[in-house]
């Protein structure tokens, strides 16, 4: 991470950035192509010049595949977790009874009681 602490806005754009990589990933695998995140950084008005985007996807695929984890590309701009952070994903994943990746709102009520 380049700081130790982000802007409310900088936070709402790579928040933002994987909600729109899982909505484009249509077979659902988790890699972009390089034609998919030069559009997704120009929908987030992150436009850089041409050689600049040429150097990071020489950088993000570094496998030479041809497409990039975004799960890799938000773990390069967010840095390792803390360990406050890792202990509640471990939390949060015990809800996700299908494994599914998400937790639906009826799953979490039934495991929240907010008395």
């Amino acid at each position: 991470i380049f700081r130790e602490t982000l802007s409310k806005r900088e936070v709402q754009v790579i928040t933002g950035l994987g909600k729109y990589f899982q909505q484009i990933d249509k077979n659902r695998n988790g890699f972009l192509s390089q034609a998919a995140l030069k559009e997704a950084l120009k929908v987030f008005h992150l436009e850089m010049p041409e050689g600049d985007f040429e150097s990071l996807w020489l950088i993000l695929d570094d496998s030479k595949s041809d497409k990039v984890d975004y799960g890799e590309f938000t773990h390069a701009i967010f840095g390792e977790m803390n360990e406050y952070r890792k202990a509640f994903v471990r939390k949060v994943s015990l809800l996700d009874f299908s494994k599914t990746g998400s937790v639906p709102m009826v799953d979490v009520r039934k495991c929240n009681c907010a008395k």
